[in-house]
């Protein structure tokens, strides 16, 4: 042994393979629907079937969610098409977008970009302690520039929403 320590693996959204499983589950079942619905008008023709076939990968893309995973130092968003990834303790800038439906930008100091739901910080307690850990680092070094407010706000929604499920899981509400 060389005497490093092991690397410790990295933390994904623990809702993922679920969320997965309903994409491809959907789209199995517009498959199955159209491919029963042509058939029984006595529609269903081999350029119909691409069409539908062509029509679920679509719906199946469009639901499967982005995977998020996170180490010591970095955050990484990963779609079927791209992969984002920003150190976490080399951070520049957090922004909030939107209002209904928001998402987060963070910029790190390499000019990296990533784009992020924070509703998966709040589903997924240990992917939030790595960026915040990863946050602290960067303001104590001074890179974090813009954003401390939204990740204080971001910061009370999770406590809030743990100390919830806390009083919720112990009888308490």
């Amino acid at each position: 042994m060389d005497g490093s320590r092991p690397r410790p693996a990295p933390t994904g959204d623990r809702h993922w393979q679920n969320s997965a499983r309903f994409a491809a589950g959907c789209a199995a079942a517009f498959f199955g629907m159209t491919l029963l619905v042509d058939w029984d008008g006595h529609t269903l023709t081999p350029p119909r079937t691409l069409l539908w076939l062509v029509m679920t990968a679509l719906l199946f893309t469009i639901l499967l969610p982005e995977r998020v995973t996170a180490g010591p130092g970095w955050l990484a968003v990963r779609g079927l098409v791209r992969r984002q990834a920003v150190r976490t303790d080399e951070l520049v800038t957090v922004r909030q977008h939107g209002d209904v439906c928001t998402h987060l930008t963070l910029r790190d100091a390499d000019g990296r970009r990533l784009e992020l739901d924070p509703r998966v910080l709040l589903a997924n307690p240990l992917l939030w302690h790595e960026l915040d850990t990863g946050v602290r680092r960067s303001r104590a070094s001074g890179t974090l520039r813009e954003g401390i407010d939204v990740l204080e706000r971001l910061r009370h929604e999770i406590d809030d929403a743990e100390a919830r499920a806390v009083l919720r899981a112990s009888g308490i509400t």
